[in-house]
């Protein structure tokens, strides 16, 4: 069983269009309503798989209501933890050329006791947990440190935790020592603070991530595939995969495939290749389920591309 906590949640509105014009009338082909946030994401991948699921989220007025109905909707276990504002809702366009343009509101502030509170429905409902994944931003009123709190007291009870965020949040639970941290490159070169141009470099960054207390570094370098740095090598993914649709959750979608084939391992990365890819071949922030994988378009070697230069290089 998968707990995730999401303390900022979202309802995402996603439109598909022919291409965006600034100033103009544009005409949907398809729209989508989805909870949204990371931890929301990995909750309804683990869904998909027929996994048990707990999502643990901070829910206020219409949009909070409507967000756990569709993930009851979806067989996810809801523990709603209510706070006076209302949760935010994203909207995300999607262009039939794969370009996504998305506007993410900022979410409401949470008071010390809200803070309380998701913390204590997290312990609550972890026990017996195989994993906690934290994941996405903190909402306005949480300090950097809310992360790394939440680390150390998942390591307390004995439960494994994964982590997928940034900037000073991920910073400041890294010395918490969380089991696996899933960033993107653009979040790596953030970390680390120097650009990235190969994958060479990312494996250098992700193992100084490893220095600063993280056991596994699993990374998202978007169409240059995935590495997983930890103690017992390193490996590089990656798959075939077409058409885009929409990378929205694509992400959220790896790290589910990795934790839910047991967190660790060259297998574990197979499949979180398989789930990133399947995403992104899917609408909107669909998340993917067994009969969408394409396993046999997967490869994994320990014999990584150092010298590969990233398609989309970070400054």
């Amino acid at each position: 069983m998968i707990v995730t906590v999401t303390p900022n949640p979202s309802l995402d509105r996603t439109y598909e269009v022919p291409s965006l014009d600034r100033g103009e009338v544009v005409r949907a082909t398809g729209e989508r309503v989805d909870p949204g946030g990371k931890g929301v994401n990995l909750s309804r991948a683990v869904a998909a798989a027929g996994r048990r699921t707990v999502a643990v989220l901070p829910l206020g007025g219409a949009p909070g209501a409507l967000v756990a109905e569709l993930l009851d909707a979806q067989g996810i276990e809801v523990a709603p933890v209510p706070v006076a504002g209302a949760t935010r809702s994203n909207i995300a366009l999607a262009e039939a050329d794969g370009v996504l343009t998305k506007i993410n509101a900022p979410g409401p502030e949470l008071t010390r006791a809200e803070q309380e509170s998701l913390l204590e429905t997290v312990r609550g409902r972890s026990r017996g947990a195989d994993w906690i994944a934290c994941c996405g931003s903190l909402p306005r009123g949480l300090a950097p440190s809310w992360y790394a709190d939440l680390v150390a007291r998942a390591h307390a009870a004995g439960v494994r935790i994964a982590l997928d965020t940034s900037g000073p949040a991920l910073l400041a639970a890294l010395r918490e020592g969380p089991d696996v941290v899933k960033p993107n490159a653009e979040e790596l070169a953030q970390a680390v603070g120097r650009p990235l141009a190969t994958v060479g470099d990312a494996v250098k960054a992700a193992e100084e991530l490893r220095g600063l207390g993280a056991r596994t570094v699993l990374a998202s370098l978007g169409a240059d595939g995935q590495l997983l740095v930890e103690d017992a090598g390193v490996w590089y993914g990656g798959a075939r995969v077409g058409t885009v649709r929409s990378n929205v959750g694509a992400g959220d979608s790896s790290l589910a495939g990795f934790l839910i084939a047991g967190g660790t391992g060259p297998r574990a990365l197979a499949s979180a290749v398989a789930h990133g890819a399947a995403a992104v071949r899917l609408p909107g922030s669909v998340m993917p389920g067994p009969k969408d994988l394409d396993p046999a378009a997967v490869t994994v070697t320990a014999e990584v591309p150092v010298d590969r230069a990233l398609t989309e290089p970070v400054s």
